[in-house]
């Protein structure tokens, strides 16, 4: 009899053992493949192309932010992350200066989910110059915002590997944001006059450092706009997103790429951030180099994010909702 109890106990124990570890499998990728986590090595190599001295700041036109577009278009070639567009360059004009979006485009697997649009999206301009502090006068643009363009490279690599997104994704590397959200304004209104079904857009923005002594990892803009946040969270099982008073008292939510795609749709636009004005004294300032950047710090944020929008990708029903 003892023996009988035992047995049935241990068969218990089995049993709970394999529904914890299906559970844990579902939670870090709800297709049932395993996401390989982001390398350290990697977010060192991309930011530090970004940001490096030969871009020269990646101003509004210049042949920095060229060679950046170009270091983009490759790496989404290499996902194979497809042009969007007849190519990647979604160009217009700012201000008397031709420039462009960088636009790639991950179809969604299943015939009816992949009408559904997601945009996972970052600003790679900057302001070129700043002020000489020792003979620099190249505002490298390292966590404003070669680190949020990181951010969206990656996570393109990270879904185009796993290949199993319901919906259909565009990776956005926005131009002209330094002078007036001017990319996301451009590619906001033309998927708007082509009717796309936009479910949801997640916006990167100064992501290089840590918050400081904060319980969460990133803070979301427009916290309390959606509920964003809250399903991000209970998507990776951890408070990764959080709210940021002085994003409200700023105003952060009408100041970043996430706003142009709220104002067409109406739908949960927002953007994660780790600035919150006490960690990083290099905005706008030549000083804003890849060496300031915390790159561990980074690839655990974007291996955080990866099944969040693994998740919002697939989920059959929209779960992401205005307040």
């Amino acid at each position: 009899m003892k023996k009988n109890i035992f047995i049935s106990i241990l068969i218990s124990v089995l049993f709970m053992n394999c529904k914890q570890t299906t559970t844990a499998q579902l939670a870090n990728d709800t297709a049932g493949d395993k996401i390989e986590d982001v390398k350290v090595s990697e977010v060192d190599r991309v930011i530090s192309f970004l940001a490096s001295d030969d871009l020269g700041g990646r101003d509004t036109g210049s042949e920095g932010l060229e060679k950046a577009a170009q270091f983009i278009e490759n790496e989404f070639k290499e996902y194979g992350v497809t042009p969007y567009f007849e190519t990647y360059r979604d160009t217009f004009e700012a201000k008397g200066v031709k420039t462009f979006n960088v636009v790639g485009f991950l179809k969604g697997t299943d015939a009816d989910l992949a009408k559904e649009l997601v945009i996972v999206g970052a600003h790679f301009d900057h302001i070129g110059k700043g002020e000489e502090v020792n003979g620099d006068t190249i505002a490298n643009g390292a966590n404003d915002n070669a680190a949020g363009s990181t951010a969206v490279i990656l996570l393109a690599q990270q879904l185009a590997k796993l290949k199993n997104n319901k919906r259909s994704v565009l990776f956005v590397l926005f131009g002209a944001e330094e002078i007036g959200l001017l990319g996301s304004k451009h590619l906001a209104k033309v998927l708007k006059e082509k009717e796309v079904n936009l479910y949801a857009m997640v916006n990167f923005e100064m992501i290089g450092v840590p918050l400081n002594d904060k319980p969460y990892k990133a803070y979301i803009t427009g916290f309390e706009k959606s509920n964003m946040a809250e399903k991000i969270n209970e998507y990776v099982g951890s408070e990764l997103v959080g709210f940021l008073p002085k994003a409200k008292q700023y105003q952060l939510f009408m100041r970043s790429d996430n706003y142009p795609f709220f104002q067409q749709f109406n739908v949960p636009c927002q953007t994660i951030s780790t600035f919150d004005f006490t960690n990083y004294e290099y905005y706008h300032h030549v000083d804003d180099e890849a060496s300031e950047m915390n790159f561990e710090f980074m690839a655990e944020l974007i291996n955080g994010c990866t099944p969040a929008i693994t998740k919002m990708v697939n989920t059959p029903t929209k779960e992401f909702k205005l307040n």
